[in-house]
């Protein structure tokens, strides 16, 4: 019987250093290039990628029946889409032959001197590409620490959360032209503004250009149009999640709101980590969500353990200064679950495509090191946060770099996300 890649057993005969986010029982997915090789399907493992398209080439993958006549085709392509489309007995076949690969007594790749120039390059020397062409982006709005901090700002704090907000998965739907990979710069939007002592609106940059902390998970299996996923199904479309970043412009954004939703506010750029981590990597780390007053209609109704212990962070590091850490969160606290979140998504007969991006919406903590956007930590400017080089944030300033990390650890296990970072240039 195969050893299962999540075995906290396993070792890799590629040398990887305590802490990486990278060791054998992750092997997340993503899609790189470089100028000899075109874009290609990789696999992380410590420091390196595995081109999936050159371990097809010498064979590696030749018997897996799942994969069909995909293969080495499905492996050279600039997203995952394709590979999503094979559906989850692919995905986890995969994953499995490249864990067997790696392991430090399997000589099959090891001991090819020629496979190893050829199937790893260090991370270093690629360009990591968008891991998914999205044809579909949701951005919900599921942690209820978020949700009561926004009410308490701009509503009655007595009332801060809308009145469906404990009844459902509230969410909007976002546009996927602007997502685009960590590393991308990302330009401060112009737009129409309006402070509370101004007169009248004006048109010019935004003032308050803000990030949020939040993690999406990618969809696998899709669903034909008209039919709906029953919440003990939902996972199963579930292929895998990554840090996502979805950048904000409070001052459109509360200028130009409607109850259809964000506009311009939220639709000049959003942005993604390169790497997936499958959802099969995570179930070490599944937990119980918090209890849901009242409980669900049936529909979304579900027990056992649906979230998933990811500790977060959130970094800022200004044009000329040292990286400050401004707050630490976690992707457990969600009172949505991805599986109600999809499930509730479909009720409707709403199709799923593969390759759909559906994020968390921002997520926050309890405490005030644990918010999930500048309107948080700052509370919409009334209490700056001091950064390292002795200067302090309301909301982004030109040249201003956000990196999200985020990891889940468990019996000396780290399965890390790697990073998704942007900087804020000035706008035109």
């Amino acid at each position: 019987m195969a050893t299962s890649p999540n075995s906290p057993s396993l070792r890799s005969w590629i040398d990887i250093p305590p802490g990486n986010d990278f060791p054998i029982q992750n092997l997340p997915f993503g899609v790189f290039e470089t100028d000899e090789r075109g874009p290609r399907l990789a696999v992380a493992i410590g420091g390196y990628v595995l081109d999936l398209y050159a371990a097809s080439q010498y064979g590696f993958f030749e018997d897996l029946t799942e994969l069909g006549d995909a293969q080495p085709k499905v492996f050279r392509r600039r997203s995952l889409n394709a590979f999503l489309r094979l559906g989850r007995p692919a995905w986890r076949a995969v994953r499995q032959r490249v864990s067997e690969l790696l392991r430090h007594d399997a000589p099959e790749l090891r001991d090819n001197e020629e496979a190893v120039r050829s199937c790893l390059l260090r991370q270093t020397e690629v360009r990591m590409l968008r891991p998914v062409k999205p044809s579909n982006y949701t951005d919900f709005y599921s942690s209820i620490e978020h949700a009561t901090n926004v009410g308490t700002m701009f509503r009655d704090p007595a009332n801060a959360l809308l009145p469906n907000w404990r009844h459902l998965p509230i969410g909007y739907h976002g546009r996927t032209s602007s997502i685009v990979v960590s590393g991308t710069p990302i330009k401060r939007p112009n737009g129409q503004r309006k402070a509370p002592d101004e007169t009248a609106p004006t048109f010019g940059p935004s003032r308050q250009l803000d990030f949020e902390l939040e993690m999406a998970f990618v969809v696998g299996t899709g669903t034909a149009l008209g039919s709906t996923v029953p919440i003990a199904d939902a996972e199963d479309h579930i292929f895998g999640l990554c840090l996502f970043n979805d950048w904000s412009a409070r001052d459109l954004q509360s200028w130009e709101y409607v109850p259809l939703g964000p506009f311009l506010g939220k639709n000049f750029g959003s942005s993604m980590a390169p790497w997936v981590v499958t959802l099969d990597a995570l179930e070490p780390f599944r937990m119980a969500g918090p209890v849901q007053e009242p409980t669900p209609l049936p529909y979304l109704d579900h027990s056992g353990e649906h979230n998933f212990n990811i500790n977060l962070q959130v970094a800022l590091t200004p044009l000329e200064g040292s990286e400050t850490t401004i707050s630490r969160s976690n992707f457990g606290l969600m009172y949505w679950s991805m599986a109600q979140q999809l499930t509730h998504h479909a009720s409707n007969g709403c199709n799923l495509e593969a390759g759909d991006l559906y994020a968390s919406g921002t997520i926050s903590g309890t405490t005030p090191d644990s918010l999930g956007s500048m309107l948080e930590l700052a509370w919409r400017g009334t209490r700056p946060v001091p950064l390292a080089d002795g200067s302090e944030r309301k909301f982004l300033l030109d040249g201003d770099t956000v990196t999200m990390r985020g990891y889940a650890e468990k019996e000396g296990i780290r399965i890390g996300f790697g990073e998704v970072s942007g900087t804020i240039l000035p706008a035109e």
